[in-house]
């Protein structure tokens, strides 16, 4: 039997049941990722399997440089053949490691290749693999369409055109969603020079005069509208901890000045100013309905040397921690709430340790006024945890603090046109825990309960949550 069928990740009747009958068949819509439009925009063929799988995923880089191989043969200037040919060795000793599975199951899906990649038949597999990326189906809107993508959601700058977004939304041979998702990392930089660059290029694109908070806050709206025009829904902040300090109007006012003139805040003003633009955006995307995506937890860059050398996002980061989390999250999400600026909102945690503590704050604000089921949301395993332990584990913790049956379910958080199989290898998870409960007695044999479970959590409750 091949390694990869309708079994693979679960041991229960019922879970491969569930599996074959209702998750395998479901359109994705994947509302995190870091896809780029331009790329789907411009269609053009990607070159051969060594791009398509190892250009910028830092997940198969660490991999690699765990398994001894020269940077050379990962980032730097070797062949396609020589950095395939460490990839097909590193993946032989990756047995435990998603990687193993993820490789496979796209090998599977995409090649209709059943062997398993190792470093006696990398040449075979390459080749096998590269005579079809010669064919239009490798194109990215093909991979796209054959992965059964209904929407993405893209991550994008405040300032970006949104160019590539708009000219997608009018060709009418893609029927794929390709939407932008607010991500104003750029509005909670540290250093005050960088702070105020933005500034001035924000006031230029708006045409706002921004002396003060309330200037910023003014300007950044226009922001948000022309992401709205363009279909955006969402929004998504990737800070490092969660920290609120509360402040009035006229000392945010101040900070912000201070800031905006180019100097440091001190660690509590920061915290502070970062405070008031969280509630002040969280206002802005409350009143048009969108969803708040908050990705806390990354410590990014660690290896000085290496970032100095490839930049960022190569490899480098890993699990932040922090002291009174339940504190600041309760604090920030209760200020919202406060003054009615609490938006629909999904918190991801990348400290599995802390599954209870998200688990148990979303729960102190969930309510009907947003018209969707659960309306703060415990975020998927993301980046770390998107293994089949994080997974399970974040599911065990949202099903004993909430609804799991509201949950809105995976995304790829991925830069790959091939990652759509972590929607499988998810989904497989999903049944086979469900198939776990049912053989255990914990939950009922229900086929129809079931059904809709599955159907909910990994298509519906997205379709509904996200009204794109």
């Amino acid at each position: 039997m091949d390694f990869i069928n309708d079994r693979f990740m679960i041991g229960s009747e019922v879970g491969a049941r569930l599996y074959k009958d209702v998750a395998a068949q479901l359109p994705i819509i994947d509302y995190h990722c870091h896809l780029d439009a331009k790329e789907i925009y411009e269609n053009k063929k990607i070159e051969n399997i060594t791009q398509l799988w190892l250009a910028g995923d830092h997940y198969k880089w660490r991999a690699m440089r765990a398994n001894g191989i020269a940077e050379r043969f990962i980032t730097g200037d070797a062949t396609a053949e020589e950095k395939f040919k460490a990839w097909a060795e590193t993946v032989e000793a990756s047995l435990g490691n998603p990687l193993y599975h993820w490789t496979h199951l796209e090998l599977n899906k995409y090649f209709s290749c059943n062997e398993m990649l190792s470093s006696e038949n990398w040449q075979q597999i390459m080749q096998h693999c590269n005579q079809q990326m010669a064919s239009d189906d490798f194109k990215p809107r093909s991979l796209i369409s054959r992965s059964n993508v209904e929407v993405i959601c893209t991550t994008d700058a405040p300032l970006d055109s949104l160019e590539y977004h708009r000219l997608l939304q009018q060709d009418p041979t893609f029927k794929t969603k390709v939407l932008p998702t607010f991500r104003p990392d750029d509005l909670f930089v540290q250093d005050g020079d960088e702070f105020a660059r933005f500034v001035d290029k924000l006031s230029a694109i708006s045409g706002v005069e921004i002396g003060s908070f309330a200037d910023f806050a003014s300007a950044l709206a226009q922001r948000i509208d022309w992401f709205h025009e363009a279909g955006c829904r969402i929004s998504d902040h990737g800070p490092v901890t969660i920290e609120y300090q509360g402040a009035d109007d006229a000392s945010v006012d101040a900070l912000f000045c201070q800031k905006r003139s180019g100097k440091a805040l001190t660690a509590h003003q920061s915290a502070q100013l970062t405070s008031a633009m969280f509630v002040m955006l969280a206002k802005e995307y409350k009143q048009r309905g969108w969803a708040m995506q908050i990705h806390f937890g990354a410590i990014r860059s660690n290896n000085s040397k290496m970032h100095q050398q490839l930049g960022v996002n190569t490899g480098f980061d890993s699990i932040a921690d922090q002291s009174n989390l339940a504190a600041g999250l309760n604090q920030l999400l209760n200020a919202m709430a406060q003054v009615d600026a609490l938006p629909k909102t999904i918190l991801y945690n990348l400290n599995g340790s802390y599954n209870d503590i998200v688990a148990t704050t979303i729960a102190n604000f969930q309510s009907g006024d947003e018209g969707v089921k659960s309306p703060m949301q415990f975020g998927s395993g993301w980046w770390f945890n998107d293994t089949r332990r994080g997974m399970e584990n974040q599911l065990n913790s949202l099903a004993d603090q909430g609804l799991l049956m509201h949950f809105v379910g995976m995304l790829t958080d991925s830069r790959s046109l091939v990652s759509y199989p972590r929607h499988d290898y998810f989904r497989r998870i999903l049944c086979n825990l469900i198939g776990g409960w049912v053989d255990r007695g914990e939950i009922p044999n229900d086929d129809r309960l079931l059904t809709r479970m599955v159907r909910n959590i990994c298509h519906d409750n997205a379709v509904n949550y996200f009204r794109f």
